[in-house]
């Protein structure tokens, strides 16, 4: 009897321990499982939210080149329409100055192919202050007169021979010039006169037809 009851009590302490071991098994392989689970949600998901943040800051980089390039935009037309602005104006201010202009044919002697007048012209502007004298050497006032005779003849400066600048009849405020194009297809002899606080002014024109030195 004895022997039996041992027998039993054995048998059931195995099978507790077996339990116990199939049990220790079971709940590791549990939570392996679980720790796999969240490795490939984290994998997964994670790996999304870093596409989404990538797709963001390209989409924002793309907005901001868009509005810089439509700021440039606005810029450039700006720009244009305030230069096609000036240009117009000063084609306006050509005509007019043509329409406004009188000519004659001939005039102070016979190299004089004909005489041109405007009352539009308007005093080239100056830096000088205090009282005046003309002045025909490098300085301030003769660069002032080049530029009179350059507006009164139409010519561009860059493109004008200046033959002769002096005195205007002994008068300390007018002079007269003899200018050409630098091709000398265009010559012109030009009065200008001085008007207090406003510069050298045209005041008559006359195209020659030669280079005398008046």
């Amino acid at each position: 009897m004895n022997s039996e009851g041992n027998a039993n009590n054995q048998s059931r302490s195995e099978q507790r321990s077996k339990r116990k071991k199939t049990n220790l098994i079971l709940n590791s392989l549990i939570v392996i499982v679980i720790l796999l689970i969240v490795f490939v949600s984290y994998t997964i998901f994670g790996s999304k939210d870093e596409t989404n943040g990538d797709k963001t800051v390209k989409e924002k980089t793309v907005e901001t080149k868009k509005a810089d390039n439509t700021t440039e935009t606005v810029n450039g037309n700006t720009d244009e329409s305030a230069n096609s602005d000036e240009e117009k104006k000063l084609e306006e201010d050509k005509s007019k100055t043509e329409e406004e202009a009188i000519v004659t044919e001939g005039g102070s002697d016979s190299n004089v192919v004909k005489t041109i007048e405007n009352p539009s012209w308007k005093s080239v502007g100056t830096t000088q202050t205090g009282e005046h004298r003309a002045v025909y050497s490098d300085g301030p006032d003769w660069d002032e007169q080049v530029k009179a005779l350059a507006y009164g003849s139409g010519l561009d400066e860059s493109d004008m021979v200046v033959w002769f600048l002096g005195n205007n009849n002994h008068d300390p405020q007018k002079s007269i010039g003899t200018v050409s194009s630098k091709d000398k297809s265009k010559k012109y002899r030009v009065y200008i006169e001085w008007v207090d606080q406003q510069g050298w002014k045209p005041i008559k024109v006359e195209e020659i037809k030669n280079l005398n030195i008046r």
